[in-house]
């Protein structure tokens, strides 16, 4: 393995998790209504679990409401069943063939929390991205000890890494206070 290989897999690691941490913030509610809450909603269909984008068709009716429509009528009780089942403070009622989601307004409280949440989500993929930092300066290290490179190399190397590392965490310090943002607006 080369130095050039171990930065490599360290930015490619450093991108998944902040891959990670946007479909984990996108689940956070906050006070308008967006799809992307019901993403990971699993509904029994045939017998096994499903993605709810496979059986339906979601949109947004207005600033608060999510439509569903499901491909096949005779679904629709097992869709509003996921959904309230999802525990995701949500509940849904048939019309017609649509499925209503209402999302409630959040209360100051509960703002507070989602706040607390998305922090801490963000501290996650910082430690994440510290621990791919860790390792790549490690195995940097073993290279010099079998002598695959110089302690220059190394230098070099972890001064990289060290870039990298802070330029993820700064995204993700974005990301966080974005959302943080989004969560408080009311």
């Amino acid at each position: 393995m080369s130095l050039a290989d171990v930065k490599k897999n360290a930015q490619d690691r450093m991108v998944k998790s902040l891959e990670t941490l946007r479909a984990d913030l996108a689940k956070v509610r906050t006070g308008r209504a967006h799809t992307g809450i019901l993403d990971h909603v699993m509904v029994e269909y045939y017998g096994s679990p499903t993605a709810l984008s496979q059986v339906a068709s979601i949109n947004l009716i207005d600033a608060r409401t999510i439509g569903v429509q499901p491909f096949e009528k005779k679904m629709a009780a097992t869709i509003e069943k996921a959904i309230r089942d999802a525990d995701l403070g949500l509940n849904p009622s048939s019309q017609g063939d649509v499925i209503r989601v209402p999302t409630p307004a959040l209360t100051e409280e509960r703002r507070k929390e989602m706040v607390k949440l998305v922090k801490g989500e963000g501290e996650d993929a910082k430690i994440a991205v510290r621990n791919i930092r860790r390792d790549a300066n490690e195995t940097v290290k073993k290279l010099v000890k079998e002598k695959a490179c110089s302690e220059d190399d190394e230098r070099r190397s972890s001064d990289e890494v060290q870039k990298l590392t802070d330029k993820f965490i700064a995204d993700i310090d974005k990301m966080v206070v974005d959302k943080e943002k989004e969560v408080l607006t009311v």
